[in-house]
């Protein structure tokens, strides 16, 4: 008696009885939304982008601005600053899309050698104290011109600071002009802007540029080059004292590479030096017009 054959059978996809009323346009309309914004919070900002160009229905989640808020926030490790004029895709992008101050203004005077984005902290008073000096907590005088701070104390204190979210990097430039009395030649720069600098059309078209605060020059060997920038309103909180415990964090006397430090309202770099005559120092802002607030800030320092 021959074996009997089975029938084969084709294999069919499984449809949800729940989608079964619905057009072929409403398909993912059975998801959550809940559930992909949830999803969404461990995307980063590229996976994101990737994920809205698959379909409309994506797109129009993963575009909220709730979305990119969070991812905003959430990547550069900061609380939310509140109202802010520009979508959160867009301090997004120009938060990480590697542009720097250098790309943008001044190519002709400096090229670019090398960068490192230390991260990004917050402002939340319109003063701030610039310095050089991190061995030890700094006691700021009421009654004292800038020009006497730079010379006396090694800082100075800024007025008008626009307040909110500012991405802070350490940056290595040179001037290609070689006779170092014309020029800057290379420098050390922590450069620190607000978050929205790189979306005002004023700043690209050139009419908000840098400017002078102060220098000075320290006409003695520099064991290190030290910069901070910080909140004033925060100068003695917990997490902005540990900055001026200089030791945990400078690295070895022998140690070379920069190192960085970045709390919620301060950032400061230190590099350790080999033999040298001393250092020129300056500090720079830029105001977002005449008379308005300070959006960029640049403390620069060159061998001597």
């Amino acid at each position: 008696m021959g074996k009997r054959l089975r029938r084969s059978r084709s294999i069919c996809c499984c449809a949800s009885p729940r989608s079964s009323h619905r057009t072929p346009h409403a398909i993912f309309s059975w998801y959550e939304e809940d559930v992909w914004t949830e999803v969404a919070k461990y995307l980063d900002g590229r996976s994101l982008v990737m994920l809205a160009v698959t379909c409309k229905w994506f797109h129009r989640i993963m575009m909220e601005d709730s979305v990119w808020k969070y991812a905003c926030l959430r990547d550069l490790q900061v609380p939310d600053p509140g109202n802010v004029p520009f979508k959160w895709i867009e301090l997004y992008s120009t938060a990480f899309d590697g542009s720097l101050t250098y790309m943008f203004r001044q190519q002709e005077k400096h090229i670019g050698i090398d960068w490192m984005r230390i991260g990004a902290f917050l402002f939340e008073s319109p003063d701030a104290l610039l310095t050089e000096s991190l061995i030890e907590s700094i006691k700021t005088p009421k009654e004292e011109t800038t020009e006497k701070l730079f010379h006396k104390e090694g800082f100075c204190l800024v007025n008008s600071i626009k307040t909110g979210i500012w991405i802070a990097d350490l940056q290595l430039v040179r001037c290609p002009v070689c006779d170092l009395d014309t020029c800057d030649g290379t420098m050390q720069t922590l450069d620190a802007r607000h978050i929205e600098l790189f979306l005002s059309e004023e700043y690209h078209s050139g009419i908000w540029d840098y400017y002078l605060l102060g220098s000075h020059n320290i006409n003695k060997q520099a064991d290190g080059a030290s910069r901070g920038i910080f909140d004033l309103k925060h100068i003695n909180d917990e997490s902005t004292t540990d900055i001026f415990d200089y030791k945990t964090w400078v690295g070895k006397r022998i140690d070379w590479q920069p190192k960085t430090k970045i709390t919620l309202h301060a950032v400061a770099v230190n590099t350790n030096l080999q033999e040298n005559e001393g250092l020129q120092i300056k500090y720079h802002a830029m105001r977002a017009g005449k008379g308005g607030e300070v959006v960029s800030i640049r403390i620069s320092q060159q061998l001597r």
